[in-house]
């Protein structure tokens, strides 16, 4: 029996179009801008909607610059943290912080699947829900608080991106297996807040709702697609690499505050 070929690797401009269209799918409303860097100031659960994006040099002194965005932050009432891409500016960034003795957290994958017309068969009903609903289901998983649950769901509201939140059911008891859902964007798709119940992990319900999430993008237009997982959890990476997601990059952040993973 021969076996398919392995699918080529995400290409540098597949990467740094899935770090753009990432971007777009966690976009909270409370946002700035800072001399090209782009701060995000949502008191959601999630660090992407909470951060620092360095999207371009800018023309200020490091010092300044971080100034200005530790202002920022204190007046949301946010600790000060800062998003590390293979994309940030200016590339020394990362190590400039690190000489300032900004602790390093959060080493993050992004993995991609650079076809989508190899997928297996899916027979998975999903039920898709409204933004408030995704969110506080999630959030209950999570442990959020209920201003972080309120973040998530003003954030999913607000993006332009369009909202597709799904949950997939045991079907005789309606209890919950898994949830996930979709930002598709421009040939895109991004799988986010992929969460399974604890008492249901290991039982093939993620790798059922992802292959259903998979298929929902195909049909509507999407050629690739692409998620964030830990580079501590080994089972999802291990899930994902058999779906055919492949490593893009990964990012981490840094902060000077001890303590705000």
């Amino acid at each position: 029996m021969s076996l398919r070929p392995r699918s080529a690797p995400p290409t540098a401009t597949l990467a740094r179009r899935i770090e753009d269209a990432g971007l777009n799918a966690s976009a909270p409303p409370q946002q700035a801008f800072v001399d090209g860097w782009l701060l995000r100031l949502s008191p959601g659960k999630a660090k992407r909607a909470r951060c620092v994006n360095a999207l371009q040099a800018g023309r200020l002194p490091l010092p300044d610059m971080l100034a200005r965005c530790r202002a920022a932050f204190a007046s949301s009432g946010l600790p000060l943290i800062v998003r590390i891409t293979p994309f940030t500016q200016p590339p020394d960034l990362d190590a400039r912080l690190a000489v300032f003795g900004w602790q390093r957290f959060d080493e993050t994958r992004v993995m991609a699947k650079v076809h989508l017309d190899d997928l297996p068969a899916s027979s998975a009903s999903l039920r898709r829900v409204d933004a408030a609903t995704y969110a506080q289901t999630v959030g209950q998983l999570r442990g959020s608080a209920a201003e972080q649950i309120a973040a998530h769901t003003e954030r999913l509201l607000g993006s332009r991106i369009p909202y597709q939140g799904y949950l997939l059911e045991d079907a005789r008891s309606a209890s919950l297996l898994a949830c996930g859902q979709i930002a598709a964007e421009d040939g895109l798709a991004g799988l986010y807040d992929v969460f399974t119940p604890e008492a249901q992990r290991r039982r093939g319900h993620a790798r059922q709702l992802c292959l259903a999430l998979l298929h929902a993008a195909r049909e509507q237009g999407a050629r690739h697609a692409y998620l964030q997982v830990s580079d501590d959890n080994g089972a999802a990476i291990a899930l994902y690499e058999s779906l055919g997601f492949q490593l893009a990059y990964r990012y981490h952040y840094r902060s000077e505050q001890p303590g705000v993973a």
